[in-house]
């Protein structure tokens, strides 16, 4: 049976590398997105114009059945009750936060106060009660800077070997989907580049 994957902000830069690393490993990919990305399996297109509860009404009723693994690297995230996702019997659950938000943000604090709000919602889900399966595992990836085509125009002079590559990401998150890599539930993960070398520290 063939393993099902979503992926919201599939038409981003960080959604493409997922997107295309899924596909290649022979998962049906579900993109949700405003745009369509042309290498997923299914796309779900959303209007900017409707409200969230609309939204997740649209992406429910185009989802139906089991899913393996919900990735979540949009701004955020809209749907049903947490009960309505996920395998009975497990699955995964990634969403995206930040590796600054693990404390004040003055240079961006609406940003900051966004992805703290990602990460706290990590650990009310790892709970008990969450409405998630018993068996799920949710997380959240905390990047200090991807290597995307818009923060390269926007630093052209950074220090690249201290970006994250996508593709190595979208790696990472296949590995947790199919327990290849260990995953601990309720973790916020570091992802720290150095001389082009990735470390992920689960905390």
């Amino acid at each position: 049976m063939t393993s099902r994957i979503v992926v919201y902000g599939g038409s981003g830069a960080l959604g493409r590398a997922i997107v295309s690393t899924f596909i290649k490993k022979q998962w049906a990919v579900t993109s949700i997105d405003f745009f369509a990305n042309q290498e997923a399996t299914t796309n779900v297109l959303l209007e900017k114009s409707d409200s969230l509860e609309e939204q997740g009404k649209r992406v429910v009723d185009a989802i139906p059945g089991p899913i393996d693994a919900i990735v979540c690297v949009a701004g955020g995230w809209a749907g049903g009750n947490a009960a309505s996702n996920g395998k009975p019997y497990g699955g995964l659950l990634t969403l995206t936060g930040a590796y600054p938000a693990q404390k004040g943000t003055p240079f961006m604090i609406g940003y900051g106060m966004a992805k703290a709000a990602v990460h706290q919602l990590v650990a009310s889900l790892a709970g008990p009660d969450s409405g998630i399966p018993a068996d799920a595992k949710v997380n959240a990836i905390l990047p200090v800077t991807l290597d995307t085509p818009m923060n390269r125009s926007g630093m052209p002079n950074a220090d690249f070997t201290s970006w994250t590559p996508c593709s190595e990401v979208a790696e990472t998150i296949y590995g947790w989907a199919t327990n290849a890599i260990p995953l601990t539930s309720g973790k916020l993960v570091e992802i720290v580049t150095k001389d082009s070398k990735t470390t992920y520290t689960e905390k």
